[in-house]
């Protein structure tokens, strides 16, 4: 039998790691071109689970391991990124958006690597000592996104897509791939200010 306690880090460890599986994955259909769609819905779901377990083990734990609000706040805020990038996989196919532009592509990979290291960092939620360098590469990875972010809306509107309708598609998949890289900086913090909260 797992400690309540310990219970409610193994939940947000493989919460997580779903987060980084699902960036991984759509970071990878954004390099090949290909539709990963079907297993990005399976791991909303999987996450969707994971949030309610830790929302009903919160609620039956008299003292948890921290503030009952931050659990509910950070279980939220991780479904909330692999729901983001399951929604870019559907818009992607929803649009038929190919090819993929190489911004759409540097920002998967700007994804991915924000996964890897929310990870790491809610593996180290409770060694505030070793959470800084994961975190500041979040902080670094969405000041690359919104360089690129930036770079790509120029290019979009300088004329250099197909037509009107191809504009459209990308610069709404453009504003949800940034909103998913806003969203990773965002746990990034609540990650820190519940260390510092617990230490």
């Amino acid at each position: 039998m797992v400690p309540r306690a310990a219970r409610f880090y193994e939940l947000f460890e493989k919460e997580a790691a779903l987060v980084s599986e699902s960036l991984r994955l759509l970071s990878s259909s954004l390099l090949e071109g290909k539709s990963e769609h079907p297993r990005l819905r399976e791991l909303e779901h999987e996450c969707d689970d994971v949030a309610r377990d830790l929302y009903n083990l919160a609620n039956v734990t008299f003292t948890p391991p921290m503030d009952p609000e931050d659990i509910l706040r950070l279980a939220h805020a991780l479904d909330g990124i692999v729901d983001l990038a399951e929604e870019v996989s559907d818009k992607l196919d929803l649009y038929k958006a190919a090819p993929t532009p190489n911004s759409a592509k540097r920002l998967g990979q700007c994804l991915a690597e924000a996964g890897a290291a929310l990870e790491n960092a809610v593996r180290n939620i409770e060694n505030p000592g070793a959470l800084g360098p994961a975190l500041h590469e979040v902080h670094r990875i969405e000041n690359d996104g919104d360089r690129i972010t930036r770079e790509a809306l120029q290019q979009l509107f300088n004329g250099n897509q197909k037509g009107p309708a191809e504009v459209i598609k990308w610069k709404d998949l453009y504003d949800l791939l940034e909103a998913t890289i806003d969203q990773c900086e965002s746990v990034a913090e609540m990650i820190e200010t519940i260390a510092v909260k617990n230490s």
